[in-house]
């Protein structure tokens, strides 16, 4: 008969999930041993391979249950705005809350995911590629010119370059508040996709004598 899990199971799993994280955050996923992991926990070798069979399904769970997050909310909040522009505002400012206490999770997420058998890493991969698709259709619909410029794919990613890479410099109690930052980004990118035209292709320089010898 199998045993029964604590009630407390799951609370337990979050949390060495999360400490589990911040050590990968820390000191690296290949610098992050079983055993730290359990004495960064507070619990014996045996029960941490009670939850987890080694290392990679840690780090496998971490950011699956990081980005199956990310995608319900960003989803709840792409359908709680009927504006373009205020769906795009309100899906900017959702994210930039979710990874309020998961900058962890999100470096793990960034610097890690590769390390991952490449069946493993297929259904993440489709995670953030839902998460890329919610924002791209956003865009599309608050900045109808910028599918017309062909700069869609670039403005979307970028968007996700200022939230993605905020983790570097953002400090909480400095300048702008997070609701703040997600509006500026906003404002930055609704603004700037209406204004930009990408410059045509310009034609390669004639090669010097000099050149074609080197």
């Amino acid at each position: 008969m199998a045993r029964s899990r604590a009630k407390d199971y799951d609370d337990k799993r979050l949390s060495m999930l999360h400490r589990s994280a911040e050590l990968f955050a820390a000191s690296g996923y290949v610098g992050t041993s079983m055993s730290t992991i359990a004495d960064a926990c507070g619990v014996s070798k045996a029960l941490l391979y009670h939850y987890y069979p080694d290392k990679e399904a840690i780090l496998f769970d971490i950011l699956s249950s990081h980005l199956e997050k990310l995608v319900a909310e960003v989803r709840k909040a792409s359908a709680s705005a009927g504006d373009p522009v205020e769906r795009f505002r309100t899906i900017v400012a959702t994210l930039l809350e979710l990874y309020r206490h998961a900058d962890a999770e999100h470096q793990v997420q960034i610097a890690s995911l590769k390390l991952l058998p490449k069946d493993k890493q297929q259904p993440l991969l489709a995670s953030e590629r839902i998460l890329v698709g919610i924002m791209s259709d956003a865009l599309a619909a608050a900045v109808p010119a910028a599918k017309q410029k062909r700069v869609l794919k670039p403005l979307t990613m970028s968007v996700f370059g200022m939230l993605n890479w905020h983790y570097m410099w953002f400090r909480e109690g400095g300048p702008m508040t997070r609701a703040e930052y997600a509006d500026f980004v906003a404002q930055l990118v609704l603004a700037g996709a209406a204004a930009a035209r990408p410059r045509s292709k310009a034609k390669p320089a004639g090669r010097s004598r000099q050149a074609a010898l080197l």
